[in-house]
């Protein structure tokens, strides 16, 4: 007995060739449809015209019979005895051959040939086809994420490859024996921290690459390559039940055309989906090499080996990488069973429902099955990554300390390293509508589009972009940072151009405190400012600017300003966070560049009904129920549409794991980016 092949274990890398195929079973069945459809107009005008039809039905199968039985461009020739090998084809010629021995059949039949034979079959290739369509999307959305995983893979090379570059610049600068030098030490210090951590997530995107790899040539194409071929064979067995149908209404109509019709039916009932798809793919079998996984390439400016760098910024950053993938696959796990469970489900209906449609329709369970099974292959991707990430780092990390870090997370006890760390922070999208200092680097967080963290425990905030780089060493008391005292590198006064002139420093609230009479350090980074808030009537090189909060001058130095009143900026910002302005007294003197606004443009409220702002257009449906966790949020039920929300921080760019849209009553807030998708 023949052993019954699967496309997927036969055919691997061939998703294009099978869809052509499935492409040209559908062209048979419009062909059928065709031919049934002009045989009822044909019967109306007896033997002369049916005639004709079967001669316009033998040189369509003759053009079509090749491509039908081997596809396009076969590994082996395809002769006229391997095209007699075909049951559907030659069921096809034996019906050709019945139209032209039936040529003296009634008009009577077109009524019923239309109503029970041609209809039907335009019904079946509209449904596959809209099949068809769907499998080939989902085949370039896979592409399109396997694509997504290698760009990531490049892009963290790139960006360890220019870190790299950067430390280079920083020791030669260190190696200069100048009054910076302590300064120079310093920055070089940073830029390798931010090396090693380049590399880190360099390493751990080749893992993600070759696991996500992996599961597309192992998992995700044979899956799909074989779903073509369920939807092949239950397409053959429609079209066949159809044609069945229409000789059981000849051979009804008409005692005297059984003898003619018995070969047709037989014909008919000998096709064998299973033994020509064998057929197929005998004459299409081609070699397959799976793809080598990538490897570690060192920078070719700085030596170095494929090991994750365990030092101290580094680690940290590993290790709540590790406790959010751990947190993110606990919280996908449910999800992914239930939807597994599903698939199972509409399994079992289609098999329940191919025996009848008595017990339901198996077109919309066949429909809901495949939505169902491409949800399961995008959250099995996902728990790959997250599983990768796990494993890449605790194998790092090490296994005895991986099982104190997981325990930690997991339960809430210290956990004791050798970095000191006690208790991981419990971080949440936050809008910050006062200046804020990132407990981590220091400089602003500003604005309502959630661009820093706050911890539910202890209320310390940072930058989303630092979160993964804060020791866990929560407190879980508000106000108690220890966190912020600890990573406190940039605390030491500030010096700028003007002799020997301190600016205060920002304290972690945002407001300045008292000056220091050290001038030994420079902060680097630049904090972001508002300074730009031009008037008609402002004079030409110095812009205008509105004050938002009043500030006390504690300096010689430094300009008192009130909230509402428009300045001169003299000297913008440096990257010390100050500009020097002047107001209509003729005062003059520095103050904080966080307190001044470009422009009196209030935000859109989130969850609020006021006129939406200029939107992409981009439109998301819903999956799932979620019911809005604070003011910020929406409310979204099962099959609502959204449109997204735009601007550099909205829609989809809003946060990770979070997208910003507009309800249908212009409500507008974030929600899951997993409980919606792209319509």
């Amino acid at each position: 007995m023949q052993r019954d092949e699967l496309y997927g274990q036969t055919l691997p890398d061939q998703v294009d060739r099978i869809a052509g195929l499935f492409d040209a079973h559908l062209g048979l069945v419009n062909d059928i449809h065709d031919v049934y459809r002009d045989r009822a107009a044909l019967e109306r005008e007896y033997a002369s015209k049916l005639q004709l039809l079967v001669k316009k039905a033998t040189e369509r199968k003759n053009k079509t019979a090749t491509s039908l039985v081997a596809g396009e461009n076969p590994t082996k020739p395809c002769s006229d005895s391997i095209i007699q090998q075909n049951t559907l084809v030659n069921a096809y010629a034996q019906i050709i051959t019945s139209m032209s021995d039936v040529a003296q059949d009634h008009v009577q039949l077109a009524d019923t040939i239309t109503s029970q034979v041609t209809e039907p079959l335009k019904a079946l290739e509209r449904r596959n086809d809209g099949l068809k369509k769907k499998q080939s999307q989902f085949y370039q959305k896979l592409l399109s994420e396997r694509e997504r995983f290698y760009q990531e893979r490049l892009k963290n090379r790139q960006k360890y490859d220019s870190d790299c570059a950067e430390v280079d610049v920083y020791r030669q600068k260190q190696a200069q024996q100048d009054r910076h030098a302590d300064r120079a030490a310093r920055q070089y210090e940073q830029h390798r921290d931010n090396m090693h951590t380049s590399k880190n997530v360099y390493l751990v995107s080749i893992a993600v690459a070759n696991r996500v790899k992996d599961k597309f040539y192992a998992d995700d194409l044979p899956n799909l390559e074989d779903s073509y071929q369920k939807l092949q064979t239950r397409l053959v067995e429609n079209c066949t039940r159809v044609l069945l149908q229409a000789q059981t209404i000849q051979v009804s109509h008409q005692e005297v055309l059984k003898d003619r019709l018995a070969s047709v039916t037989a014909a008919l009932d000998g096709i064998q989906p299973q033994k020509d798809q064998n057929l197929f793919i005998d004459l299409n079998i081609r070699p397959f090499t799976l793809p080598t996984d990538w490897g570690f390439e060192p920078c070719t400016t700085h030596y170095d080996t494929d090991e994750i760098c365990l030092e101290s910024s580094p680690k940290v950053f590993l290790q709540n990488m590790l406790a959010r993938s751990r947190r993110k696959l606990q919280e996908l796990g449910p999800a992914l069973s239930a939807k597994r469970g599903e698939v199972e489900k509409y399994s079992n209906l289609i098999a329940s429902y191919s025996t009848g449609d008595a017990l339901g329709n198996i077109d919309d369970a066949v429909n809901d099955h495949l939505d169902t099974q491409h949800q399961v292959t995008y959250f099995a991707t996902s728990e790959l990554v997250l599983r990768t990430e796990i494993d890449t780092i605790t194998a790092a990390l090490g296994g005895k300390l991986a099982q104190y870090f997981e325990r930690s997370t997991l339960t809430g006890e210290p956990f004791l390293d050798d970095q000191g760390g006690s208790k991981p922070h419990d971080f949440k999208s936050s809008s910050f509508s006062i200046p804020t200092a990132c407990g981590y680097c220091k400089t602003s967080i500003w604005g309502l589009s959630k661009l820093g963290k706050t911890c539910r425990s202890c209320g310390f905030s940072v930058h989303a972009k630092c979160e993964l780089k804060v020791p866990a060493e929560c407190t879980g008391v508000r106000g108690d940072h220890k966190v912020a005292e600890s990573l406190s590198r940039t605390s030491s006064t500030i010096s700028r151009k003007e002799g020997s002139i301190a600016y205060p420093r920002v304290a972690p609230s945002g407001i300045p405190s008292s000056h220091s009479s050290a001038v030994d350090d420079v902060e680097e980074t630049p904090t972001p400012t508002s300074t730009s808030f031009m008037q008609a009537d402002a004079p030409q090189g110095h812009p205008s600017a509105r004050v938002s909060f009043d500030f006390s001058a504690s300096s010689p130095f430094e300009l008192s300003i009130t909230e509402g009143t428009i300045v001169r900026v003299v000297e913008e910002d440096d990257g010390s966070g100050w500009v020097k302005v002047t107001d209509n007294h003729g005062g003059k003197g520095l103050v904080p560049a966080s307190y001044l606004e470009i422009a009196v443009v209030k935000s859109p409220k989130l969850s609020g009904g006021s006129e939406r702002p200029q939107a992409p257009g981009q439109i998301v449906r819903v999956i799932y129920d979620y019911e809005a966790q604070g003011p910020d949020e929406l409310s979204i039920k099962e099959g609502e549409v959204l449109e997204l929300s735009s601007g550099p921080y909205g829609g989809q760019n809003r946060a990770d794991g979070w997208w910003e849209g507009y309800s249908n009553d212009g409500m507008k807030g974030i929600f899951p980016s997993n409980y919606v998708e792209l319509a």
